[in-house]
């Protein structure tokens, strides 16, 4: 099974706690990006993004500063560094060795600048979110861009763990990026919503902070069968079977 994650705007690059790495696996695409942003000028990336000047700013001396190889003296690991809604919930730095090892081979999370990371593959900081309407020589996007080299990984990844499913935790933004016909395994969707006056409604910063808190539940207690998810009670989620499906599962509280 295969745990699918979007990334997170807010970012931590204080001195990582564990040592162990992996290097992201589309990183040669990634420079081909990073060529092109380090072209822009700061009103072209305000407007590319939809930022502020400060964050423009920010970003051009980012994708400058950019360069390879990555080692833990110039990137992070991705689990690490992301420190947005969904990583509250994930609480990545309280995971142990095994956790981390687990998370490794089960948990994946999209990126439009590096298409699809590992927990422990290194990055450098940056924002780009997948659905940018960059252009980038004759493809009119990020989608068009990865095409299907994140649904490959995945594919490989499923190989790998002789997983026969993948987890969509992430957004839609995102998850649009994966071509579900491709897919080798069951593709499951997870929805959270709150009782809001007798109606479900989805709350996007709690729904957020639940897919992090799916994701560290799988993890810590090793789960590779979408089945056992139905077993996640985080701060007062269960289980709705009358809102799910057979490929969608809805948490309510």
């Amino acid at each position: 099974m295969i745990l699918l994650l979007s990334p997170s705007k807010t970012l931590d690059y204080s001195e990582p706690e564990h040592r162990l790495y992996s290097q992201p696996r589309l990183l040669e695409k990634s420079e081909f990006l990073v060529d092109l942003l380090r072209e822009k000028s700061e009103e072209e990336l305000k407007n590319l993004m939809k930022i502020s000047d400060e964050l423009a700013a920010v970003n051009a001396e980012r994708y400058q500063d950019f360069e390879t190889p990555f080692d833990l003296t110039n990137a992070k690991q991705a689990l690490l560094a992301f420190k947005g809604d969904v990583y509250l919930g994930l609480e990545a730095a309280d995971l142990g060795p095994a956790d981390l090892e687990f998370a490794q081979s089960h948990l994946r999370i999209l990126s439009g600048l590096y298409g699809l990371l590992r927990p422990l593959d290194l990055m450098q900081p940056y924002r780009l979110e997948m659905g940018a309407r960059l252009q980038i020589g004759k493809n009119k996007g990020l989608y068009n861009f990865w095409g299907e080299e994140i649904t490959r990984l995945l594919n490989e990844d499923l190989d790998a763990t002789n997983g026969k499913a993948v987890v969509n935790l992430a957004s839609r933004e995102y998850f649009s990026a994966v071509k579900p016909a491709l897919l080798k395994g069951r593709l499951f969707h997870i929805h959270f919503k709150e009782n809001r006056k007798g109606a479900y409604q989805v709350i996007a910063f709690y729904a957020k902070k639940a897919r992090g808190a799916m994701a560290s539940y799988a993890i810590r207690n090793r789960i590779e069968n979408p089945e056992a998810l139905k077993g996640f009670d985080w701060e007062g989620y269960a289980f709705n079977e009358a809102l799910s499906s057979d490929y969608e599962l809805t948490f309510t509280r």
